[in-house]
């Protein structure tokens, strides 16, 4: 199972992300803070708290969290770029 093992947040909510298989990049989250459980993370404070849980998922204090397995697909298909 993939997960996050490094996780550190950039200005403009960005996140700097790193897996166990050794796939690493940045996530542009900016686009993505809607909802009652994301819009709270446009405080870029609370953004700042990011850490990653037990299961090696994204987290905020909130409870916000994001799902491994589809931050490492965007960065693999980054990685790979258009076919």
């Amino acid at each position: 199972m993939i997960k996050v093992t490094r996780v550190e947040p950039l200005s403009l909510y960005s996140l700097r992300v790193v897996f166990s298989d050794g796939v690493r990049g940045e996530i542009d989250l900016s686009e993505r803070l809607f909802g009652p459980v994301f819009e709270p993370l446009q405080d870029e404070e609370l953004f700042s708290e990011v850490t990653i849980d037990e299961f090696g998922a994204i987290c905020w204090p909130n409870g916000a969290d994001l799902a491994p397995g589809a931050l490492h697909a965007e960065l693999s298909r980054a990685r790979v770029g258009p076919a």
